[in-house]
């Protein structure tokens, strides 16, 4: 019988530790928790919860300190979670490993909340691997990612996220921007660190300062690589608001193929093209159908919840909501009284 351990790294997460142990203790054998430097009772809440507790010196690398992690647990499974994230549903999954040789890396949906612009609550689900079988390793100083020529399985397991609320993002600010700046130091060719930096940069609407790297990691990305579908969207996001919306269009338009069944690609599309209308209005008349016909495609399409960085919402309410607002600016009351019964409903389903 397989044993199964949780692996975390922590430091300062009082808030939240104690969350994210008590939706796994009783599915693991073990809970392996490294604090890296914790000012706060972090450690104390781990013991109370029945983790196991290290120490490690911090070094400005994630990897090292996950891997120091690893190595405290000879579990033939390792679960990897942060202390922001926590279980909620699936569990099954981790019982079926149990008895499934160790062969594979375990890819599981997390679930990211953002604060979104109009003050409600995103979802943002991205499939990570946080299975790991035992000797399995991490490489990189920031978003690390573990090493090994395993296939990737895709589990039942669910975890939620809320790391990227403001006030956890505000914590956090500069810590990253610094340690992808040291791993770009050494490894400037690297396009997955150029596409992290490019959205360290986004998020804290850096976007001038953004743009080089999401240019330098689309060049440099495979269009099978698991992150390309979030660079893109970001990338055209990011030309949208310096104005630069030709070279936006004309990365749409040689992305486009690629995307056939993803409502976020069609979703930001229609932005995309509404913020150009909005800046040019001598081209709304050219630009206003296909804004329209973007957004019924990202509702046509529907959620998709498998897609790697999809956002909840761009496949039903919110496409729904962007055409209630379009039709009403245009006038058309009917149309935009629809919509707005749709959203609703889509938002209650």
């Amino acid at each position: 019988m397989n044993r199964i351990a949780l692996v975390m790294i922590v430091r300062d997460e009082v808030r939240c530790i104690e969350r994210c142990l008590f939706s796994a203790r009783a599915r693991v054998d073990e809970m392996i928790v490294l604090d890296t430097g914790s000012a706060d009772d972090t450690a104390a809440i781990a013991r109370r919860c029945g983790a196991r507790v290290a120490h490690f010196a911090w070094v400005d690398d994630f990897a090292a300190a996950r891997n120091a992690a690893l190595a405290l647990t000879d579990a033939d499974w390792c679960l990897v979670l942060d202390a922001d994230e926590w279980i909620v549903g699936g569990a099954e999954s981790l019982a079926a490993l149990r008895t499934q040789a160790a062969s594979f890396i375990g890819q599981v949906s997390v679930a990211s909340a953002f604060d979104a612009a109009d003050g409600s609550i995103g979802q943002a689900p991205s499939w990570l691997p946080r299975v790991l079988p035992r000797g399995v390793r991490y490489a990189g100083r920031v978003h690390e990612q573990p090493v090994s020529v395993l296939p990737r399985q895709r589990l039942a397991l669910a975890v939620a996220h809320d790391g990227y609320r403001g006030a956890q993002m505000e914590a956090k600010r500069g810590r990253n921007e610094q340690l992808l700046g040291l791993a770009l130091a050494a490894e400037p060719e690297d396009a997955y660190l150029r596409y992290q930096l490019g959205k360290e940069l986004e998020v804290r609407t850096k976007f001038e300062a953004a743009a080089p790297h999401y240019e330098q990691a689309l060049a440099r990305t495979g269009q099978h690589a698991a992150w390309r579908h979030d660079l893109v969207l970001r990338a055209l996001f990011t030309l949208k608001k310096l104005g630069r919306f030709e070279a936006a269009v004309a990365l749409a338009d040689a992305e486009m193929a690629r995307w056939p069944a993803s409502p976020d690609f069609f979703f930001t599309l229609g932005d995309l093209l509404l913020g150009w209308a909005a800046t040019e209005p001598a081209r709304a008349g050219e630009l206003l159908p296909m804004i329209e016909s973007s957004w019924l495609r990202a509702i046509e399409i529907g959620e998709q919840p498998q897609l790697q960085d999809t956002v909840q919402g761009r496949g039903s309410f919110l496409a729904a909501h962007n055409l209630a607002v379009l039709h009403a600016g245009l006038g058309d009351e009917v149309q935009a009284r629809l919509w707005r019964e749709h959203e609703a409903a889509l938002r209650a389903s």
